[in-house]
């Protein structure tokens, strides 16, 4: 039930970028009879930024999960920085060093600071020693605006704040790519505008970056490429001109219009 393999324009980052450090090819998952992924591809390139857009249930954050084995994909494979994620000879939780992920909720220890949480993965997955991993902790907090915060608890933060701890956990160690699950989502309207300019500023500094997001003006100020998606299948992917603007899938063209609408 393998997808045929793709022409070389499927899945192709955006001309004049590096080269892919992402590649999906042929990804199915299912759950029983349930086909939530049905052979996807998806190639992002380095420095690239890549939004991927669709209604829910489409496959987005399965995708996504995807990418770095929380999902264990039936079918297909995945290069990450070379690295085949799925040979049974991977050492996939060193692979997941060069990926980094921030999900929809933070999943930050109460009982920690913002800069013991940034610290945990450096210590327990780099073997960074204390003195080495507060300082890197320091550096990923000031890059995400918390330098005032980073002694501070999680519930003495605002949702916004816990989010950005949680993107500085990530960076902290210094991933070749970054995942992001629906990072605004559980925010208040207010807090998400904080978020988003954290992002901009890891797209200015060059992080490559896949995005599942409903902010559709992030998208078209910031991505590279959108990406489609619905009932498991990737529709279309352009520049984000011509997905907001001239979409050529009917299915695209109704997502557009009723998003619009809002």
């Amino acid at each position: 039930m393998t997808s045929p393999a793709p022409s070389p324009s499927r899945g192709a980052p955006a001309p004049g970028l590096g080269r892919p450090i992402v590649d999906a090819r042929g990804l199915w998952k299912r759950y029983g009879p349930l086909a939530v992924l049905k052979g996807v591809d998806l190639s992002v390139a380095e420095r690239e930024l890549v939004f991927i857009i669709g209604p829910s249930g489409s496959g987005k954050s399965t995708l996504l999960r995807c990418l770095n084995r929380l999902e264990e994909p039936d079918d297909g494979s995945i290069h990450v920085d070379g690295i085949e994620l799925l040979s049974p000879r991977t050492d996939i939780n060193a692979a997941r060093r060069r990926i980094g992920m921030v999900f929809q909720s933070f999943n930050l220890y109460p009982h920690m600071t913002a800069r013991q949480n940034v610290m945990l993965a450096l210590r327990k997955v780099l073997r960074q020693d204390r003195a080495q991993a507060e300082a890197v902790a320091a550096r990923a907090l000031e890059r995400v605006g918390l330098a005032e915060r980073m002694d501070h608890f999680p519930a003495q933060l605002s949702g916004g704040q816990q989010q950005r701890v949680a993107i500085a956990r990530a960076i902290a160690l210094e991933p070749r790519v970054m995942l992001f699950d629906e990072p605004t989502s559980a925010l208040d309207p207010e807090l998400v505008g904080g978020v988003l300019n954290v992002m901009r500023e890891l797209r200015q500094d060059g992080m490559t970056m896949v995005v599942v997001s409903h902010e559709m003006a992030f998208a078209r100020a910031a991505a590279d490429r959108v990406v489609f998606m619905a009932d498991g299948e990737k529709l279309e992917e352009g520049p984000p001109a011509q997905i907001f603007g001239e979409p050529r899938h009917e299915r695209t063209r109704a997502f557009i219009r009723q998003i619009d609408r809002h």
